[in-house]
């Protein structure tokens, strides 16, 4: 027969007081500034605009427009939850699998 005879000790004291958190450092990029709706759709193709407009409906958002130079206009837009994100290609197609990297 096996008696479990161990006890648990308990060891009081001054404890040193735990290590200040280190603070995080600053955000160093800026906030983007708002930019208004209407500025955001300047130089969107035809199709592109169409494309929107119906999304809109279905309370999808225009988060940004990335132009890259000698390109076509990049329109990224986000669900009304969010947690998802479509790109507009020039022809108004829809991109579900962009290969587009966005910071968080």
């Amino acid at each position: 027969m096996y008696r479990n005879t161990a006890r648990a000790a308990v060891i009081t004291g001054p404890w040193p007081s735990p290590a200040p958190a280190k603070a995080a450092a600053p955000e160093r990029r800026k906030a983007p500034p708002a930019q208004d709706p209407g500025s955001l759709r300047v130089g969107l193709t035809p199709a592109q605009l169409m494309t929107l407009e119906a999304l809109e409906i279905f309370h999808w958002r225009l988060a940004f427009v990335r132009r890259p130079l000698f390109q076509a206009p990049i329109p990224v837009l986000f669900d009304r939850e969010d947690t998802r994100y479509v790109v507009i290609e020039e022809d108004g197609t829809l991109n579900e699998q962009p290969t587009l990297q966005l910071r968080v």
